[in-house]
C-alpha cells in the first residue's frame, strides 16, 4: 500500500500547486484559502483563482482535504487509498485536526446509499468536539 499512497504522486503538480501543499504539510491548522493565499504572497503575485484551482487540483489528487464546517483545507494526512471517505475529528477549543479512516462508518454509509437508491458523489464525516488534551 505504501507504494500507491497518493502523498507520492507530486510530480504532475504545477510549482504553484506544489506550493498551496508544501503550505498545507507545515500548517498545525486548517487554513482558508485566503490564509494559503497570505502565505504565498511573499514569493510573488497570486491571485484568489490561481488558489482555489491549486486547491481543487490538490482534492482531486487525494492530496488535500476540504473541512466543510470551517471552510478550511488541510493535507491529507492519513494513508488511504483515494476511493476510501477519510472523516475527520474537530476540536472546537484548540482547533486540532485529526484526520482517520473507518471501514465501518464507510459500509454503514454505503449499505444506506443502496437500501434507498441514493448515489453519493462525496462524503465527508466531520466530528466536532474537543481533543483529549482540551477536554481535561
Amino acid at each position: 500500500m505504501a507504494d500507491t499512497h497518493h502523498h507520492h504522486n507530486l510530480d504532475d503538480l504545477n510549482d504553484t500547486q506544489k506550493r498551496v501543499h508544501r503550505i498545507l504539510c507545515s500548517a498545525q491548522n486548517p487554513l482558508s484559502a485566503y490564509e494559503v493565499l497570505d502565505k504565498m504572497r511573499g514569493k510573488g503575485a497570486v491571485t484568489p483563482p490561481t488558489v482555489y484551482r491549486s486547491l481543487d487540483k490538490l482534492i482531486e489528487k487525494g492530496l488535500a482535504h476540504r473541512l466543510e464546517s470551517l471552510n478550511a483545507y488541510v493535507a491529507c494526512k492519513h494513508p488511504h487509498d483515494h476511493q476510501d471517505m477519510a472523516a475527520f475529528a474537530i476540536c472546537e477549543s484548540c482547533g486540532l485536526v485529526k484526520e482517520f479512516t473507518d471501514p465501518h462508518i464507510s459500509e454503514r454509509l454505503s449499505h444506506w446509499s443502496d437500501d434507498h437508491a441514493f448515489s453519493a458523489k462525496k462524503v465527508t464525516v466531520e466530528i466536532r468536539g474537543l481533543c483529549e488534551i482540551c477536554a481535561k
